[in-house]
């Protein structure tokens, strides 16, 4: 059991307690005024463990690859046997919920976190830092349009409705500073599922938008989003941009195919007649960009838990396409390479019976031991798609993510 405190003095989004930790995953959850930071590992797990309600056993922060679940709907395992997945209880927990800050303290790690308790309120940030660097694109734009026309190929042929194909920019910026680097990405952004994850040398600094599953006890929610466009600081053109984005048939139609694959995937392991379609094709604002959003609800069938969600709605529907199973296997044909964190997921469980994860989409990957930094973005290819229009939206949705870390 862990001991819960309040804490009267404000906490850094990033403490200086951070700097001596392996590993840690803040998540934020914005539609609830909600962020939790896991900090250090007290114990690897496989996966999480839960109560008959659906409430987790103790606090376990998870990071999930692309590849964790095949294209034929198998885990994947390392060569040791163990799963890909990363699962594992932290040894602190900072809670912000609304203008209350709570510390969940596991027992064994008492004594370590008052000799520490300072770190939290000293913030790690140099505000006059510059982050800029030189990107190459793996993928140009001539080889995007060669492999567009071969997916174009089986859409026509009815193979696929839809796929999800990701192109990559990557930088040697050896003087890369993560974490000041979070917190400007995160103050500008204001992204709703922003993460920030560390395991060893490799980061994750996440701006996402984007959910994939929420839990509370035996309820779950999907959010699939699927549909771009870029903010204008003319309100005139904004406007029309939502409105533009609201009526346009093709992000419509993306939309609604990977709302039916997560409404599959869903009633496998929901209770019967449980499914239900709670908005459709929504447009949500922020900072950078419009995105079209659905969300789906569900009721967990007895017998089944958490986890069986997870692993029945992984990967998300967004990522990959419809069918899911042909548009994995085309993704990875077309791609050339795993995507690793890229459209994997980073997320919580919490002992109060709550639990969220969300897309590692607007990501930055960066290995402080060889100085690389990775920036993955994609779009939806349908029947009814531009290619050059799929080009620059993956152009934008880097670039919402770049601009948001230069200096002011």
């Amino acid at each position: 059991m862990r001991t819960t405190l309040v804490l009267d003095r404000p906490v850094a989004v990033v403490p200086a307690m951070l700097l001596r930790e392996e590993r840690f995953l803040y998540r934020r959850i914005a539609d609830q005024g909600r962020a939790v930071l896991g900090i250090g590992v007290h114990e690897v797990v496989d996966a999480p463990s839960f109560d008959q309600e659906g409430r987790a056993m103790d606090w376990t922060f998870g990071a999930l690859p692309y590849e964790w679940i095949g294209a034929d709907g198998t885990e994947a395992r390392r060569a040791d046997g163990g799963p890909i997945s990363q699962w594992w209880i932290p040894k602190w927990v900072v809670e912000w919920r609304g203008q209350v800050v709570y510390l969940h303290v596991h027992p064994a790690h008492v004594q370590e976190i008052q000799e520490r308790r300072d770190d939290l309120h000293t913030e790690l940030l140099d505000p006059d830092v510059e982050l800029a660097a030189h990107w190459t694109e793996r993928t140009d734009r001539t080889n995007y349009m060669y492999h567009v026309d071969r997916l174009m190929r089986h859409i026509q042929r009815g193979d696929i409705y839809e796929v999800n194909y990701c192109v990559e920019r990557f930088a040697h910026w050896p003087s890369l500073e993560p974490f000041t680097a979070f917190q400007r990405l995160l103050h500008r952004s204001q992204a709703p599922f922003a993460a920030f994850h560390r395991d060893g040398d490799r980061f994750i600094l996440s701006a996402s938008p984007e959910r994939f599953l929420a839990f509370d006890h035996r309820q779950v929610i999907g959010e699939p989003m699927k549909g771009t466009r870029p903010r204008s600081s003319d309100p005139e053109e904004d406007a029309r941009l939502r409105d533009e984005l609201a009526r346009d048939a093709k992000e419509r139609s993306e939309n609604v195919m990977a709302v039916d694959v997560m409404r599959h995937d869903l009633s496998r392991v929901a209770a019967p007649g449980t499914v239900t379609v709670r908005e459709l094709c929504g447009v949500r604002s922020y900072p950078r960009v419009h995105q079209l959003v659905s969300t789906i609800s569900a009721t967990i069938a007895s017998g089944s838990g958490p986890m069986d969600v997870v692993r029945s709605a992984f990967p998300m529907a967004s990522m990959t396409g419809a069918p899911k199973e042909r548009a994995m296997q085309l993704i990875a044909m077309a791609e050339g390479v795993p995507r690793g964190a890229f459209s994997g997921s980073l997320g919580f469980f919490a002992p109060d019976g709550t639990g969220d994860l969300n897309v590692v989409i607007r990501a930055i990957e960066f290995d402080r031991r060889s100085g690389l930094a990775s920036l993955r973005t994609g779009s939806a290819l349908t029947a009814l798609c531009d290619p050059a229009s799929e080009w620059e939206e993956c152009v934008v949705k880097a670039r919402s993510v770049l601009d948001a870390l230069r200096h002011a």
